[in-house]
Protein backbone atom coordinates (compact mmCIF):
# COMPACT_ATOMS: atom_id res chain seq x y z
CA UNK A 1 0.00 0.00 0.00
CA UNK A 2 1.37 3.45 -0.79
CA UNK A 3 1.55 6.34 1.98
CA UNK A 4 0.88 9.64 0.99
CA UNK A 5 3.55 12.35 2.36
CA UNK A 6 2.87 15.83 2.45
CA UNK A 7 5.00 16.53 -0.75
CA UNK A 8 2.56 14.41 -2.41
CA UNK A 9 -0.16 16.52 -1.54
CA UNK A 10 -1.64 19.41 -3.37
CA UNK A 11 -0.49 22.95 -2.53
CA UNK A 12 -4.14 24.29 -1.23
CA UNK A 13 -5.54 27.79 -0.76
CA UNK A 14 -9.18 28.57 1.33
CA UNK A 15 -11.75 30.82 1.10
CA UNK A 16 -14.01 31.86 3.90
CA UNK A 17 -17.44 33.60 1.81
CA UNK A 18 -18.30 36.06 4.41
CA UNK A 19 -19.83 38.80 3.03
CA UNK A 20 -23.62 38.24 3.14
CA UNK A 21 -25.99 40.25 4.89
CA UNK A 22 -26.74 38.60 7.93
CA UNK A 23 -30.05 39.63 7.94
CA UNK A 24 -31.72 37.15 9.67
CA UNK A 25 -28.43 37.14 12.13
CA UNK A 26 -29.48 40.65 12.85
CA UNK A 27 -25.73 41.37 13.59
CA UNK A 28 -22.42 40.49 11.25
CA UNK A 29 -21.91 36.57 12.18
CA UNK A 30 -18.39 37.44 11.13
CA UNK A 31 -17.88 39.13 14.13
CA UNK A 32 -19.61 37.22 16.76
CA UNK A 33 -17.32 35.78 19.17
CA UNK A 34 -16.11 32.28 19.50
CA UNK A 35 -13.70 30.64 21.58
CA UNK A 36 -12.31 33.77 22.30
CA UNK A 37 -12.27 35.82 19.09
CA UNK A 38 -14.60 36.08 15.87
CA UNK A 39 -15.79 33.84 14.01
CA UNK A 40 -14.15 34.97 10.85
CA UNK A 41 -10.61 34.69 12.73
CA UNK A 42 -11.56 31.36 14.01
CA UNK A 43 -12.75 29.99 10.40
CA UNK A 44 -9.42 31.49 8.75
CA UNK A 45 -7.38 29.57 11.76
CA UNK A 46 -9.15 26.37 10.84
CA UNK A 47 -8.18 26.59 7.21
CA UNK A 48 -4.86 27.33 8.29
CA UNK A 49 -4.43 24.76 10.36
CA UNK A 50 -6.04 22.15 7.96
CA UNK A 51 -3.17 22.85 5.60
CA UNK A 52 -4.34 26.69 3.63
CA UNK A 53 -0.85 28.50 1.90
CA UNK A 54 -3.20 31.11 1.21
CA UNK A 55 -6.41 32.60 2.43
CA UNK A 56 -8.89 34.94 1.23
CA UNK A 57 -12.13 36.12 2.78
CA UNK A 58 -15.42 37.90 0.53
CA UNK A 59 -16.42 41.00 2.00
CA UNK A 60 -14.91 44.02 3.60
CA UNK A 61 -13.26 43.18 6.69
CA UNK A 62 -10.13 44.20 8.70
CA UNK A 63 -7.09 42.37 7.65
CA UNK A 64 -6.43 39.54 9.99
CA UNK A 65 -2.81 37.94 9.53
CA UNK A 66 -1.90 36.41 6.32
CA UNK A 67 -5.41 36.85 5.51
CA UNK A 68 -6.46 38.90 2.40
CA UNK A 69 -10.07 40.83 2.22
CA UNK A 70 -11.33 40.60 -1.37
CA UNK A 71 -15.09 43.24 -1.55
CA UNK A 72 -17.65 41.53 -3.88
CA UNK A 73 -17.63 43.39 -7.60
CA UNK A 74 -21.16 42.47 -8.02
CA UNK A 75 -23.40 43.42 -4.73
CA UNK A 76 -26.27 41.49 -3.61
CA UNK A 77 -25.33 38.80 -5.44
CA UNK A 78 -24.75 35.77 -2.38
CA UNK A 79 -22.64 33.57 -1.78
CA UNK A 80 -21.70 32.99 -5.79
CA UNK A 81 -20.83 36.32 -6.17
CA UNK A 82 -18.37 36.48 -3.12
CA UNK A 83 -16.70 33.28 -4.81
CA UNK A 84 -16.49 35.22 -8.10
CA UNK A 85 -14.81 37.91 -6.83
CA UNK A 86 -12.19 36.01 -4.67
CA UNK A 87 -11.29 33.60 -7.69
CA UNK A 88 -10.27 36.18 -9.52
CA UNK A 89 -7.15 37.30 -6.80
CA UNK A 90 -6.19 33.62 -6.81
CA UNK A 91 -4.03 31.49 -9.13
CA UNK A 92 -5.10 27.92 -10.49
CA UNK A 93 -5.15 25.55 -8.41
CA UNK A 94 -7.17 23.70 -5.76
CA UNK A 95 -8.81 25.59 -2.66
CA UNK A 96 -11.17 24.87 0.01
CA UNK A 97 -14.49 26.79 0.22
CA UNK A 98 -16.19 27.16 3.18
CA UNK A 99 -19.09 29.60 5.07
CA UNK A 100 -17.87 31.59 7.66
CA UNK A 101 -21.24 30.59 9.80
CA UNK A 102 -20.13 26.73 10.41
CA UNK A 103 -18.17 26.86 13.73
CA UNK A 104 -18.15 22.80 14.39
CA UNK A 105 -16.36 21.99 10.80
CA UNK A 106 -13.17 20.35 11.46
CA UNK A 107 -9.73 19.74 9.60
CA UNK A 108 -10.62 16.23 9.20
CA UNK A 109 -13.78 16.98 7.00
CA UNK A 110 -11.70 19.15 4.59
CA UNK A 111 -9.02 16.66 4.52
CA UNK A 112 -11.93 14.45 3.26
CA UNK A 113 -12.32 16.79 0.39
CA UNK A 114 -8.80 17.43 -0.15
CA UNK A 115 -8.25 13.61 -0.94
CA UNK A 116 -11.37 12.67 -2.75
CA UNK A 117 -9.02 12.63 -6.29
CA UNK A 118 -9.57 14.40 -9.15
CA UNK A 119 -11.91 16.50 -9.63
CA UNK A 120 -13.84 19.51 -10.73
CA UNK A 121 -15.08 20.24 -7.44
CA UNK A 122 -16.53 17.99 -4.28
CA UNK A 123 -18.47 18.54 -1.23
CA UNK A 124 -20.77 16.39 0.92
CA UNK A 125 -23.94 14.78 -0.19
CA UNK A 126 -26.85 17.55 0.77
CA UNK A 127 -24.30 20.50 1.54
CA UNK A 128 -23.25 23.28 -0.68
CA UNK A 129 -20.43 24.19 1.49
CA UNK A 130 -17.49 23.23 2.65
CA UNK A 131 -16.12 22.20 -0.91
CA UNK A 132 -13.19 21.58 -2.86
CA UNK A 133 -12.98 23.77 -5.82
CA UNK A 134 -10.32 23.96 -8.86
CA UNK A 135 -10.01 26.89 -10.05
CA UNK A 136 -8.68 27.07 -13.62
CA UNK A 137 -10.18 28.64 -16.83
CA UNK A 138 -13.57 26.95 -17.26
CA UNK A 139 -13.81 27.36 -13.81
CA UNK A 140 -13.95 31.43 -14.00
CA UNK A 141 -15.31 31.30 -17.49
CA UNK A 142 -18.55 29.82 -15.77
CA UNK A 143 -18.48 31.64 -12.54
CA UNK A 144 -18.69 34.87 -14.33
CA UNK A 145 -21.48 33.78 -16.76
CA UNK A 146 -23.62 32.49 -13.73
CA UNK A 147 -22.93 36.36 -11.89
CA UNK A 148 -23.90 38.13 -15.15
CA UNK A 149 -27.43 35.96 -15.53
CA UNK A 150 -29.44 38.06 -14.25
CA UNK A 151 -32.18 35.45 -14.59
CA UNK A 152 -30.08 32.64 -12.46
CA UNK A 153 -30.15 31.18 -10.27
CA UNK A 154 -27.30 32.58 -8.80
CA UNK A 155 -26.49 29.59 -6.82
CA UNK A 156 -23.84 27.35 -5.54
CA UNK A 157 -25.76 24.16 -5.94
CA UNK A 158 -25.95 25.35 -9.84
CA UNK A 159 -22.41 25.82 -9.66
CA UNK A 160 -21.82 22.34 -8.67
CA UNK A 161 -23.70 20.73 -11.12
CA UNK A 162 -22.51 22.42 -13.84
CA UNK A 163 -19.08 21.27 -12.66
CA UNK A 164 -19.86 17.68 -12.17
CA UNK A 165 -19.27 18.04 -8.61
CA UNK A 166 -18.80 14.83 -6.57
CA UNK A 167 -20.99 14.42 -3.68
CA UNK A 168 -19.34 12.48 -0.72
CA UNK A 169 -21.13 10.58 2.22
CA UNK A 170 -21.24 12.47 5.07
CA UNK A 171 -19.94 10.35 8.36
CA UNK A 172 -22.75 9.64 10.69
CA UNK A 173 -22.51 12.86 12.81
CA UNK A 174 -21.34 14.91 9.88
CA UNK A 175 -24.50 17.21 9.66
CA UNK A 176 -23.88 18.16 13.47
CA UNK A 177 -20.34 19.27 12.22
CA UNK A 178 -21.58 20.96 9.49
CA UNK A 179 -24.42 22.92 11.29
CA UNK A 180 -24.38 26.82 10.05
CA UNK A 181 -25.82 29.29 12.06
CA UNK A 182 -28.15 31.86 10.85
CA UNK A 183 -30.23 33.45 13.71
CA UNK A 184 -29.79 34.05 16.87
CA UNK A 185 -31.54 30.36 18.08
CA UNK A 186 -29.09 29.17 16.33
CA UNK A 187 -26.21 30.84 17.80
CA UNK A 188 -26.81 30.42 21.08
CA UNK A 189 -27.87 26.34 20.20
CA UNK A 190 -24.23 25.70 19.38
CA UNK A 191 -21.75 23.74 21.77
CA UNK A 192 -19.76 26.88 22.40
CA UNK A 193 -16.39 24.44 22.70
CA UNK A 194 -13.23 23.73 20.40
CA UNK A 195 -13.84 20.91 18.60
CA UNK A 196 -10.30 21.25 17.10
CA UNK A 197 -7.89 22.41 19.64
CA UNK A 198 -4.87 22.63 16.79
CA UNK A 199 -6.42 25.59 15.07
CA UNK A 200 -7.18 27.39 18.35
CA UNK A 201 -3.64 27.52 18.72
CA UNK A 202 -3.40 29.02 15.39
CA UNK A 203 -2.26 33.09 15.11
CA UNK A 204 -4.84 34.46 13.51
CA UNK A 205 -6.94 36.79 16.40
Amino acid sequence: MSTITPTDLPAMAGIVLAGGLSSRMGQDKALLRWQGRSLLAHMCALLQAAGAQTLRVSGSYPVLPGVESVPDLVPRCGPLGGLYSVVKTLPDGPVWVVAVDMPLLDRQLLWRLRDAGDARCVHFRGQPLPMRLNIDRSCRTLLQSMVMDVNGPRSLYRLQRQLGSIELPLPDDGDARLLNCNTPIQWEALPHESTDPVAVRTTAH
